[in-house]
């Protein structure tokens, strides 16, 4: 059981559809598209109408771009996470690994703060504590922002493995519900090519830590790099990779095409639950 807030899923064949909403102007894959608020809260209407389960919201993109201070980060999540808890009656989730984005995001209703810094700032698991909120523990080999132009691991799959378990007991000491973790792999994210995908096809061993497993896979470059594929010819080759997870124990999965991530899971749960003794 994952809990997400006052909210409750029962993950044992279900997957959650997590749509990515960017207030970013610099985004890899919108470029800024839906920056403009009132684009924004119709982006959030398109993918809650689509099925998605969680939003989840992000004003600093992962990658190397222009410098974006605590408040510009601000001003750009906390009055969209308050729209969104507003008009919608799903969780939200705040990308951000700032706990002082987070503190903020949490006081105006999200519930999960997505941080793919791997908790690099300790007060943010503080924050979370106290705030019962859920929080991601994700696997990066340096830092976000940072180019990382030749990744090494001795075994990429046992590196990324021990480092969210202990992630995971960090969550833990600081006081944040062990209903309330989630654990990502971090694909792409100081990974090549090949490490993203075998840490994909070996999904069953990161969700054998026990915790709801995300996939952020969605339109990445270890998707186009192993295909040949322009950023905006990903599409069935994002859903494939989410379907590969979710046979391998993924149950949540941070997406930009909700609806048809949220059809592909469909079949993926129906065939799933029949597969289990009556």
């Amino acid at each position: 059981m994952l809990r997400l807030g006052k909210y409750r899923f029962d993950l044992t064949h279900r997957g959650l559809v997590m749509g990515i909403l960017n207030r970013t102007t610099d985004s890899f894959f919108d470029n800024g598209s839906y920056f403009e608020f009132d684009r924004f809260l119709s982006k959030a209407e398109e993918l809650f109408r689509a099925g998605a389960d969680i939003f989840d919201v992000g004003g600093v993109k992962a990658g190397i771009g222009p410098e974006v201070t605590t408040e510009e980060e601000i001003d750009r999540v906390v009055p969209a996470v308050g729209a969104l808890t507003e008009r919608f009656d799903i969780p939200v989730s705040v990308d951000t690994w700032n706990p002082v984005v987070l503190e903020a995001a949490l006081g105006v209703g999200a519930v999960l703060g997505n941080d793919i810094s791997g908790f690099a700032n300790r007060d943010y698991l503080a924050v979370a504590a106290r705030w019962n909120a859920a929080v991601v523990a994700t696997h990066i080999r340096l830092a976000p922002r940072i180019f990382d132009p030749n990744p090494t691991y001795e075994d990429v799959l046992s590196t990324v493995r021990d480092f969210l378990q202990e992630r995971i007991e960090w969550a833990l000491q600081a006081g944040v519900a062990a209903d309330s973790i989630i654990t990502d792999a971090g694909l792409d994210l100081g990974k090549t090519t090949e490490q993203s995908l075998q840490l994909l096809r070996h999904s069953d061993e990161i969700a054998s830590l026990g915790y709801p497993l995300l996939l952020a896979a969605s339109n990445k470059d270890f998707i186009g790099g192993h295909l040949g594929l322009e950023l905006n010819d990903r599409r069935e080759a994002s859903i494939s990779a989410a379907l590969v997870a979710y046979m391998g124990g993924a149950r949540i999965f941070r997406v930009h095409d909700v609806k048809g991530t949220r059809r592909a899971l469909a079949i993926c749960a129906e065939i799933s639950s029949r597969a289990q003794p009556s």
